[in-house]
């Protein structure tokens, strides 16, 4: 990486595929070095989003870690202090995401399931900070990846619903707790991309149901935490990026 002290860097877990790797490309595009979090991503993908970032942004590593392990959250962002040497904004992504309703979720799907929704962005959120305060100048963000379930209930995904509205929970405490040094918001995607059980005429059936009347796309849901990643003035925000769903 450039020896530039006006680089910023940002860490986005979940980042190799999906929209977490949307999110890394459009924060590179806008002149951000990348720590881009993996886990079980297989290594092609990795390394497409890792060339992908490189060719449009100023450095990007990729940096592998199961989030279910405190201990391995604690060596992901020592490396990524060790590699870039400052951290300006931390985008939590990654999630896990299962289909039960209330009675069907088992102990262990629970505790799996908060591990990575809800556990890992705090200890994350915590690692963060320490190392937002201590760099100079100190600062700057951290973004939240929501879903309709942080604001109502979702009997369908019952543990998954729990977890996002614990994180929007944490969200919001994190700004008040840690103002005016660092700002939290979060962005709730609605439908941006199609759940690999849904048939495409099902999935036509729901987005055409939406006030804009399409889809989203991994670059809508990107393009808002850029924004919110850049403007210095909003902290504790909850930004809907759904075409309008959230109205009906």
């Amino acid at each position: 990486m450039p020896d530039d002290s006006r680089i910023k860097v940002a860490l986005v877990t979940g980042a190799a595929r999906r929209v977490g790797r949307a999110i890394a490309l459009e924060l590179a595009a806008r002149g951000f070095a990348l720590a881009i979090h993996y886990h079980n991503t297989p290594p092609p993908e990795v390394e497409a989003t890792l060339a992908a970032s490189r060719a449009c942004g100023p450095a990007a590593e990729g940096f592998r870690a199961d989030l279910a392990d405190p201990q391995a959250i604690e060596a992901l962002f020592a490396a990524v202090h060790a590699r870039f040497g400052r951290l300006d904004v931390l985008v939590n992504s990654a999630s896990a995401f299962q289909r039960l309703r209330l009675m069907e979720v088992t102990l262990a799907d629970w505790q799996q399931t908060m591990a990575v929704n809800l556990t890992a962005p705090f200890l994350c959120t915590q690692a963060a900070v320490r190392q937002m305060r201590a760099q100079s100048p100190p600062g700057v963000v951290i973004i939240n990846l929501g879903d309709h379930g942080s604001l109502e209930p979702w009997p369908e995904y019952a543990h998954h619903g729990i977890s996002k509205a614990g994180l929007l929970a944490l969200t919001q405490v994190t700004a008040l707790s840690e103002a005016p040094l660092i700002r939290a918001n979060m962005v709730i995607p609605g439908l941006v991309l199609k759940p690999e059980s849904m048939t495409d005429a099902r999935w036509s059936v729901v987005t055409a149901a939406t006030p804009a009347g399409r889809p989203g796309t991994p670059e809508d849901v990107a393009r808002a935490v850029a924004f919110l990643a850049e403007e210095p003035f909003i902290t504790g925000a909850v930004l809907r990026v759904d075409g309008g769903a959230g109205l009906a």
